[in-house]
């Protein structure tokens, strides 16, 4: 994945998390633990440094490993709170959120690989098929919460909020299905991809201009811009694989 654009969001993506963390001594995913403050530090700093490292080619595979085993840890801490809360969706959203960057990270590696072809090439499957799963959880949880998403809409947009937050929704299962079943996933690909950058330019751009100070805001445009990344490099993994298939149809 060379010249994958989605790599170079997820590394800026990543970076600005490391340096969201560092500014404000916080992280989300992050509960209450021993020693946290310290803990922070470190994944802030490995966060800053493999997000510079999926910038350049060379350094990709490293970068991709350590975000990967950064979120997976992330992904993780939310199984207590399933289990002790079963019935409560946000525990669930919370959980695939942080797996969408897992599935980012899995297939930028694999994406990444000069050798071994065969075993990069279903770890990325894995990776690609990982991200539609969490498709379907995006659009369970704004079911769920459909009030709560309809308020971020922002008023001016013609229409409703109400109506974008259902519209939306839709647009994630339909893309989930894409996704997963292989029937028009390019085009659904590329298109959740730009849903997403749409929700960071709408809803979270704005909402950082008029308050820049606020440790939320920054948050929660940095992890929706790493989940667009996410997405993206999912759409440039079927690109790629779209133009392999028929340039080896052309040879063939």
């Amino acid at each position: 994945m060379k010249y994958s654009l989605g790599r170079y969001v997820y590394g800026l993506a990543t970076f600005g998390s490391g340096i969201c963390a560092l500014v404000w001594h916080n992280y989300d995913a992050l509960p209450v633990v021993p020693h946290r403050g310290i803990l922070i530090y470190i994944v802030a700093i490995i966060e800053i440094l493999a997000g510079v490292a999926v910038l350049w080619a060379k350094t990709a595979r490293a970068g991709a490993v350590a975000l990967g085993a950064i979120y997976f840890f992330f992904t993780l801490l939310g199984v207590p709170l399933i289990i002790k809360h079963p019935l409560v969706y946000n525990n669930f959203g919370n959980f695939f959120e942080q797996f969408s960057y897992v599935s980012g990270a899995l297939i930028l590696y694999a994406c990444s690989a000069t050798n071994s072809p065969a075993r990069t090439s279903r770890l990325a499957q894995f990776g690609y098929y990982s991200f539609g799963i969490c498709v379907v959880s995006f659009a369970l949880e704004q079911l769920f919460y459909l009030s709560a998403t309809a308020s971020l809409v922002p008023k001016w947009i013609p229409l409703g909020q109400m109506f974008w937050a259902i519209a939306t929704t839709i647009a994630f299962a339909l893309a989930a299905i894409a996704l997963l079943t292989g029937v028009m996933a390019l085009l659904a690909a590329r298109l959740n991809t730009a849903m997403l950058v749409g929700f960071l330019l709408l809803v979270w751009l704005p909402a950082l201009f008029a308050n820049p100070h606020s440790f939320v805001n920054w948050s929660e445009s940095l992890e929706t811009l790493a989940i667009a990344a996410s997405a993206w490099i999912a759409a440039d993994f079927l690109g790629r694989r779209r133009s392999a298939e028929f340039a080896h149809a052309s040879l063939g």
